[in-house]
């Protein structure tokens, strides 16, 4: 089998395709939860924090030099506020993944209580015997 007829088996193997879906969804929802943490979440919390935006939040180390114009030197600084917005995102992003996951588990669960079909096997003889029952 060529490497390339190996690939082919293996980009179409079913679970391939389900965990690029999953990338692609997922992306979409990082920018759906950003969104919500930024512009949803973060300014009810900087209103009750006394109007502090997590986004502008920085240790400077070092300014920004402008005054020669030549040699502009840019601000450097530790943005943690960002960071603090980061670790928000990441925790309302896995609450609702466990959510998610919290539900497919209940509904998995009730198709397990259906009782199983027996095995051909057993429907087979269940119906050999019903039938020498109805003989006699």
């Amino acid at each position: 089998m060529s490497m390339l007829q190996e690939f082919k088996a293996f980009a179409m193997r079913g679970n391939v395709m389900d965990m690029a879906v999953g990338i692609v969804i997922g992306g979409a929802f990082g920018k759906i939860v950003s969104s919500l943490v930024s512009d949803v979440i973060m300014p009810p919390i900087g209103m009750l924090t006394g109007g502090i935006d997590f986004s502008a939040m920085k240790w400077v180390l070092k300014g920004a030099d402008d005054s020669d114009p030549k040699h502009k030197i840019a601000e450097v600084a530790i943005n943690y506020g960002t960071f603090i917005n980061t670790i928000i995102t990441f925790i309302i992003v896995a609450f609702a993944i466990f959510i998610v996951i919290k539900l497919m588990n209940r509904l998995q669960k009730k198709k397990e209580e259906a009782p199983a079909a027996p095995p051909a096997d057993v429907a087979l003889l269940t119906e050999i015997r019903d039938l020498l029952k109805n003989r006699q």
